[in-house]
């Protein structure tokens, strides 16, 4: 169980700020680099790094061998410099000794191929002889380090699921029969829930019973998305086993792992969320986005909704390129700034990057840093000293938290199970989908929470499922209460075809959803590549369409050609005080205008599309009524924004309208 209570009274041990810095790796340096690098953290305000996740070689160099004498006297200098630590379990790489050992573990890829171990990753997760030896250096670093005074929160491992995240070796095997019969507890069961009637692929003895590795053609769906269940659940058992040796040791230090929110999608972050004492996470620019400001926040919300609202770190981001994009696009001014204060908007109360100085070995030496291989006369390290009082001058939102009117529907089973082989076409991507719907909202200033399809979705106005392919009995009655209740629900296509082992729902392809939207889907029609149609209302689709027979359900658009033309495209139904609008083609963020604004109008919400579409704006409230309004400006051009208060980075009072710059930021409290 989680010690979420460890937070209760505040934010973590020892922190009464803001907290800002970053991964530090002084095991790459000199012991002569490491009185320059606290000077240089104390000029730039940094009062938190994360230290010794990848240095288990170093730690342990033989088994059951252990030298801690370099990390004392780094967390020694850390604490005599005012600076907070994040210790790191290092089990992300294990030493080249326990590989040596144990050449066995090595992780296997779906096609077979075995992987080296020159690199960073797991060995396979259901390995024993690795669980023993986590155990083993975990044990060691808490009881040496887990009540030292500098210590405010512990890392176990780093990127889970990244870069591996299915094993595929015997070991797996072994254990997956184990998961699949405690799941299923008879072939009985498996056979049905698989529909291994199919192709004669019927077992009858769970000896039988495999990894879905690459085979002549597409394996059964049902047994791949069983895996990805089982292959997240092992990785979680690896973070719960250390976590539980941590609480023991070192009581009252909260214990973490960094996810990815979106961009690993191996894990099921909503189940992790609850594992951990507090939500971190890692963030990273993608160049080939050419509104990536969207993207970012989008990330941040889903990362505040995996934490509930509460308080969390941006473990991990960038102070300009990365380097492992086919084109590594370096920050602009200002750029670093706004994508920091956009995550402290939306909820981080900790802004880390990866990492402090800049790598001048390894694979990562071209990826930037706080400290860059230009030194601290550099643009990027003169705007971090920047960050850093600016952190310091906004202080005052810390505990604040972010208020929702809407929530888009995030389901990473249904995720996995879309992203599988042989779906009417390989244009449709369910993430993309969330994209466009979550672009509108951004766009219109609305503030979105994520949520799973089976959580309390009282508290919102608007709820958006623009891609829940697959969605169970417990689910759909969720959704069903929510819009009886008075809520407004908007479905998007391919919704409700499938329950949680991948098979169809009885009553058209979309029969889970069938009775709620009052509308049956008699036959799905892709469009052909880069196809397109025209709706009712001036409106475009495009990749999708479907034949609708509307039960009782009124049309609202109608297809004017394509393979559907003279059928209804978007349709609405009232049932008790709500709403439910189902969408069955795919709108781009523009075209989502004419279709969301109806019901967004419905249920309340307003729009400020006076306002440039490119000025993010979003708040964050705090005790007696205060509210921190965030105004990050990504356009080339000022911004005046009508609103009262006062400047949290300027000192400013503003008495009616605020000029945000080009490129700029401005935090008003009113």
């Amino acid at each position: 169980m989680s010690n979420q209570s460890l937070l209760t009274e505040g934010w973590l041990p020892g922190v009464r700020s803001l907290s800002f810095g970053g991964d530090y790796n002084p095991e790459q340096w000199p012991e002569e680099v490491w009185a320059e690098d606290l000077e240089l953290m104390r000029r730039a305000g940094v009062n938190l790094v994360s230290i010794g996740i990848f240095s288990w070689g170093l730690l342990e160099p033989r088994p059951g061998e252990f030298d801690f004498g370099w990390l004392d006297r780094v967390i020694e200098g850390l604490h005599g410099a005012g600076i907070r630590v994040d210790l790191g379990t290092p089990t992300v790489v294990p030493p080249q000794w326990f590989w040596q050992q144990n050449p066995h573990v090595r992780p296997v890829m779906r096609d077979g191929t075995v992987l080296a171990t020159a690199s960073r990753g797991i060995c396979c997760p259901s390995s024993p002889e690795y669980a023993e030896a986590a155990v083993r250096i975990t044990t060691e670093l808490a009881s040496r380090y887990g009540d030292h005074p500098a210590l405010s929160l512990w890392h176990v491992h780093n990127e889970y699921g990244a870069p591996v995240s299915e094993c595929y070796c015997e070991v797996s095997a072994a254990a997956f029969r184990e998961w699949l019969q405690a799941r299923y507890q008879t072939l009985e069961a498996l056979n049905h829930a698989w529909g291994t009637a199919f192709w004669g692929q019927t077992y009858g003895e769970w000896a039988q019973v495999g990894v879905p590795a690459q085979s002549a053609t597409t394996s059964n769906p049902a047994h791949r998305l069983d895996f990805a269940r089982f292959s997240n659940e092992e990785l979680l058992g690896c973070f719960t086993r250390e976590r539980d040796v941590l609480h023991e040791l070192s009581p009252g230090i909260p214990v973490t792992t960094n996810f990815m929110a979106t961009n690993c999608p191996s894990m099921d972050l909503w189940k992790w969320s609850r594992e951990v004492d507090v939500v971190a996470n890692d963030h990273y620019l993608t160049a080939a986005d050419p509104r990536s400001q969207v993207g970012l926040a989008l990330d941040a919300d889903l990362t505040r909704s995996l934490a509930g609202g509460h308080p969390w770190i941006l473990m991990e981001h960038s102070s300009s390129a990365v380097n492992w994009q086919p084109r590594n696009l370096a920050k602009a001014p200002g750029e670093m700034a706004r994508n920091s204060l956009s995550h402290l908007a939306r909820g981080a109360d900790a802004i880390l990057f990866f990492q402090w100085r800049a790598s001048r070995r390894g694979a990562e030496k071209f990826h930037s840093a706080m400290l860059p291989h230009a030194g601290a006369n550099s643009r990027v390290f003169q705007e971090i000293v920047q960050l850093g009082a600016d952190l310091q001058g906004l202080d005052a939102v810390r505990g604040s938290q972010v208020k929702a009117q809407a929530a888009i529907l995030w389901d990473w089973e249904s995720l996995w199970a879309q992203d599988l082989d042989w779906r009417p076409t390989v244009d449709l991507f369910p993430r993309q989908q969330v994209r466009e719907y979550y672009e509108r909202l951004w766009r219109d200033k609305v503030t979105v929470d994520f949520a799973h399809p089976t959580a309390d979705l009282s508290a919102y106005q608007v709820v958006l499922a623009p891609a829940s392919y697959l969605l169970t009995a417990e689910a759909v009655a969720n959704l069903t209460a929510y819009v009886e209740g008075g809520g407004h629900l908007v479905v998007g296509p391919f919704s409700g075809v499938v329950d949680q082992d991948d098979a169809v729902h009885e009553g058209g392809w979309n029969g889970a959803v069938r009775d709620l939207l009052q509308v049956s889907v008699e036959e799905v029609l892709p469009l052909p590549a880069d196809g397109q149609v025209t709706l009712s209302g001036d409106l475009r689709g495009s990749i999708w369409t479907e034949d609708l027979l509307p039960l009782e359900a009124e049309t609202v658009v109608e297809y004017l050609d394509g393979p559907a033309a003279g059928k209804a495209a978007v349709t609405r139904r009232t049932l008790g005080s709500g709403t439910a609008t189902y969408v069955s083609t795919v709108l781009d963020h523009e075209t989502l205008t004419g279709v969301l604004d109806p019901v967004l109008k419905l249920a309340g919400v307003s729009v400020q599309r006076e306002l440039p579409w490119d000025l993010e704006l979003v708040s964050r409230h705090g005790n007696e009524g205060a509210e921190y309004v965030f105004a990050i400006n990504h356009a080339a051009t000022p911004v005046d924004l009508p609103v009262a208060g006062s400047d949290l980075l300027t000192g400013e009072n503003v008495s009616d309208s605020a000029k945000i710059p080009a490129g700029g930021v401005r935090v008003l409290r009113r």
